[in-house]
């Protein structure tokens, strides 16, 4: 058997051969090591990539205080380590292990992975390999509880054999629950299949082995159906009613990481509808914590931590109805410390720049960022994001008048009904702020512009939508990348084929699992990294196992097709969404949901959960009738990127972007 202190001996031989060796060490400050004997339960939060990415993972702290205020119960934590680490654990025997005790993975009662995105689907198997933990599901015997949560999870079907079970929703309450349920369960001595079905009892949780597939004809979807009486046809997410105390004695790392700062979570949800976004449809409905909360918790964060920055974390930081209070009381109690506030998530629009202004008065200005997604007024009202181009304008206005020297600027390409002009805009847009700079500050000023592709995301008003083709993608690259070409202006994009993936990950089935598990066979790992990312892997772990990411991403689905994440429920019902993508189609805009109640179904799916919550507690006005809106058409607009249109409705198509060949 191997101890922590032969994994201790084996560190002191390979870790001065590593990068960064105190991504592996442990021993941060505010770390929690618990005697390991004198606990009941014992769970890893495993992060499947590097420390930097998962030490600023807020979910990840969240969970560590939580399960680590338990007097029975210890949390460790653990991260995928880095290409060189992974082969030196390989080459000495040793196993992945915890960062607080060292104790092997497979030793712990449950491993619980976060999965914020689908690019670590390859690090979750290096994870389990390196536990020493059989990849499958249907392999494992006595070991650990291998679970899943997070974003992805709203969508488990392409993992479906690789995990005992999902968790669906927040998991605060839950992580507890399950850890003890699954624990006491098979220390009675129930097997494996048993304590799954009492783990299956617990709300929010999925088993998927307790699930079968069946398939059309046609390759489509029939069905994901139980195979046992006992448990749920849609399992719903979990929510927590009303948020609790924030974190603030977080765990502080020896090396610099992606966000070296304590993050605190002032208000979850958005309540703006924005159609692409799946964050703003998930995370429904919006609990915001009290200011005197938010603000006794930067007191403690600063005193526990001594992080020079705080994080006002939240899907849009300036729909917190306390914003102005909150900053003005924070820099009064800590603006003489020279504590940095972040807001790093604002809406385009002049309160925006003004409460900029107040919290980096004083010090060193350099970018700003605004994240329109479209560039022209009509495709904004597709997406229901509802900017005016002048008001945009204005603000670039405002904001290089006021100091700042560098405006970020984010776009989306791939919308449905996006046309030429509307990519053309993106140029014209781009550039119109670039003079509005040069003419405030000269040559000072600069203008980044950002590209992505859409990825059409479950459970979001797009998910029917299918993924632009990648010729289509390619010549809207290069016309941007023609039209950029200028002083003071910097031009990003990403990758048409990591984007592929991304997208066939997240649209895809059951069916995945297998060209999932061929591409880690073939050295795929680290997918979202750019230099680690291998196409050629993917490309011929596909075509092993006959799938056809092309099928699963850039297919166009009917509104009527049962898609694989219909029996996972995040209360934003399917017809709701249906009724935002009719009206993305026509254009159709609608306020935000604070304004007036469209019946998403949230407030239908947790009645009792509100029912326990002080009143004006959550963002959603009271449920009534949803207000009229513009009459929508079923008969769908074509886009123009289709890569076959049919003639009759080509006529009421905007202009098609020239093909550029694959190379």
């Amino acid at each position: 058997m191997i101890t922590p202190e032969l994994i201790s001996r084996g560190l002191d031989r390979i870790l001065p051969f590593v990068q960064k060796p105190a991504r592996y060490t442990g021993g941060e400050y505010n770390a929690v090591v618990k005697d390991w004997d004198a606990v009941l339960y014992r769970l890893a939060l495993v992060f499947p990539d590097i420390y930097d990415l998962g030490m600023s993972n807020l979910g990840m702290a969240i969970l560590y205080d939580r399960v680590n205020q338990q007097g029975d119960m210890l949390a460790e934590r653990a991260y995928t380590p880095w290409v060189d680490m992974r082969d030196a654990l390989k080459r000495n025997n040793l196993p992945l292990y915890s960062l607080e005790t060292r104790h092997p993975l497979g030793q712990f009662d449950v491993l619980g992975f976060s999965l914020p995105y689908e690019q670590l689907y390859t690090n979750v198997l290096t994870t389990l390999d390196l536990a020493g933990v059989p990849l499958l599901a249907t392999e494992r015997t006595v070991e650990p509880l291998i679970l899943a949560g997070g974003s992805a999870c709203l969508n488990p079907e392409p993992m479906h054999a690789f995990f005992d079970a999902f968790f669906v929703g927040e998991g605060e309450d839950a992580v507890v629950e399950i850890t003890r349920t699954w624990t006491d369960a098979r220390r009675e001595g129930l097997d494996r299949t048993q304590a799954l079905a009492r783990l299956a009892q617990i709300e929010g949780v999925y088993v998927p082995s307790f699930y079968e597939s069946t398939y059309n004809a046609d390759g489509t979807l029939s069905a994901t159906r139980p195979i046992r009486e006992d448990v749920r046809a849609v399992v719903a997410k979990r929510i927590v009613p009303v948020l609790p105390p924030p974190v603030t004695r977080f765990v502080v790392p020896f090396i610099d990481i992606v966000h070296n700062r304590a993050a605190i979570e002032i208000q979850r949800g958005c309540t703006r509808g924005c159609r692409f976004c799946q964050a703003g449809m998930i995370f429904r409905p919006v609990r915001e914590r009290p200011v005197d909360e938010v603000v006794a918790a930067v007191d403690r964060v600063v005193t526990e931590t001594g992080f020079e920055e705080v994080s006002f974390l939240s899907l849009s930081s300036s729909d917190y109805h306390g914003i102005e209070e909150l900053v003005s009381e924070v820099m009064a109690r800590h603006g003489h410390e020279k504590l940095s506030i972040g807001l790093p998530s604002l809406r385009i629009e002049s309160f925006s720049v003004d409460l900029m202004e107040k919290l980096e008065k004083g010090r060193r200005r350099s970018g700003f960022t605004f994240a329109p997604e479209a560039a022209t007024d009509r495709l904004r009202d597709v997406i229901n994001k509802p900017i005016g181009t002048q008001a945009m304008l204005d603000a670039a206005r405002e904001v290089y008048g006021r100091g700042w020297t560098t405006i970020k600027m984010y776009f989306m390409i791939g919308h449905p009904t996006q046309t030429l002009e509307d990519v053309q805009a993106i140029a014209d847009l781009s550039h119109a702020v670039r003079r509005i700079g040069f003419q405030i500050l000269g040559r000072k000023s600069s203008v980044r512009v950002g590209v992505s592709t859409l990825i059409p995301k479950p459970h979001t008003p797009f998910q029917w939508a299918p993924l632009a083709g990648e010729n289509a993608i390619l010549a809207q690259i290069g016309v941007l990348e023609r039209q950029l070409r200028a002083p003071g202006l910097e031009f990003s994009w990403n990758d048409p084929q990591e984007t592929l993936l991304e997208a066939t990950l997240s649209r895809g089935d059951r069916r995945l699992a297998l060209p999932i598990l061929r591409a880690w066979e073939l050295g795929a790992a680290f997918d979202g990294w750019g230099d680690q990312f291998r196409a050629a892997a993917w490309r011929q772990a596909f075509a092993e196992t006959g799938i056809d990411p092309e099928w699963y991403a850039r297919r166009e689905r009917d509104l009527e097709e049962v898609l694989p994440w219909d029996h996972i429920s995040t209360g934003v019902s399917k017809r709701f969404l249906a009724d935002e993508y009719r009206h993305a189609l026509q254009g159709a805009v609608i306020d935000d949901c604070r304004e007036h109640c469209y019946s998403c179904g949230i407030l239908g799916q947790f009645r009792e959960e509100r029912r326990g919550v002080a009143d004006g507690a959550w963002g959603c006005p009271p449920l009534g009738r949803a207000r009229d809106r513009q009459p929508v058409s079923a008969r769908p607009v074509p886009l123009y990127f289709n890569e076959e249109m049919s003639p009759e409705l080509a006529p009421t198509a905007g202009p098609r972007v020239s093909q550029r060949h694959k190379a």
